[in-house]
């Protein structure tokens, strides 16, 4: 990860520390940003592809978290597991156990079922393998074997790509996503606000995860196109046809992703206008650029305490979180 300012935060592996395991992926080109989201979802610097964390982070708030299981037992062996199903009685109504594979997984699929299967016998009942309310999961990993319930990512997020109206150069909406969870951690009660909001990308990934957030955007057609998105997916508008140079408001956080000249006609001062109005009206500020702009957004008095880069092919997209 292209980190060029960065706080070292120590890596925390112990299992049995934590309550849940988390398993994560990401497309190569976007792996700089999804270890940024983890930083400033889970507060911990970490390039694993699974770890254990005390936050309880639901998997498909994360287009990159793909697996969670909230620890329930955890053993050295799997006669333990056993043993700890036997001391506490486990019961469900009805559960089956769920198969998930992961870098760094101890158990291949053959093994698994056996252990499994074993497992089962100790749990009071009834396996469904349709309809169960609840859904298990156990594994070993770093030598110890867990067992508890399991979640997946639903990829509903995914839906917001049928939106009627886009921009050629619209990030993508897992970036976007990412972007939102960059801004406000685990903090969802701060408020947000997209300045150049565009079709409302960013705008439609917060409102989905209940976040106080506003758009404005300055192109009355875009604008309009932003709004008849929100309408599609039965959103609220939050979208404003409106200079954002002209907010009276202050936010918690804003995410300003630069309208570059390739696409739109812009000057470089009037890059700098937006980046320095940004920092008037919010105190945390993601900033998106199509090319390097350290010295503007320092000149502008912010201090960026994060950064990475995704390039793929001649297009790199840099992103700033600034103070």
């Amino acid at each position: 990860m292209d980190h060029l300012i960065n706080e070292e935060v120590p890596v925390l592996n112990e299992a049995r520390a934590k309550d849940y395991f988390y398993i994560i992926n990401a497309p190569i080109v976007e792996e700089p940003l999804c270890h940024l989201e983890m930083k400033y979802l889970f507060h911990k610097e970490n390039e694993d592809k699974h770890f254990f964390s005390a936050k309880d982070i639901k998997p498909s708030r994360s287009p990159y978290i793909k697996h969670r299981m909230s620890v329930i037992y955890r053993a050295d062996s799997l006669e333990d597991l056993i043993r700890q199903l036997q001391i506490h009685k486990a019961a469900y109504d009805s559960f089956k156990f769920v198969h998930f594979t992961f870098d760094g997984g101890e158990l291949g699929y053959d093994e698994w079922i056996r252990c499994v299967t074993e497992l089962g016998r100790w749990i009071d009942g009834e396996i469904d393998m349709v309809h169960p309310k609840t859904t298990l999961g156990a594994t070993k990993v770093q030598g110890t074997w867990i067992l508890g319930e399991y979640e997946r990512n639903d990829n509903r997020w995914r839906e917001h790509n049928n939106k009627p109206n886009t921009n050629s150069h619209s990030l993508k909406i897992q970036v976007a996503k990412a972007l939102v969870n960059i801004a406000v951690g685990d903090d969802i009660n701060c408020r947000l606000i997209d300045p150049c909001c565009g079709v409302g990308t960013v705008v439609i990934e917060a409102v989905s995860m209940g976040i106080d957030v506003k758009g404005y955007e300055l192109s009355w057609p875009t604008a309009g196109k932003a709004k008849k998105n929100m309408a599609f997916f039965g959103y609220k508008n939050v979208i404003t046809r409106g200079d954002m140079h002209e907010i009276k408001e202050h936010f918690d956080v804003a995410i300003v992703d630069i309208p570059y000249g390739l696409f739109t006609p812009v000057t470089l001062e009037q890059q700098k206008d937006i980046i320095t109005t940004a920092r008037r009206i919010a105190d945390k500020v993601v900033i998106i650029t199509f090319e390097d702009m350290e010295e503007v957004i320092i000149s502008a008095g912010f201090t960026i305490v994060d950064r990475c880069r995704m390039t793929k092919g001649s297009c790199k997209r840099c992103i700033s979180v600034c103070y």
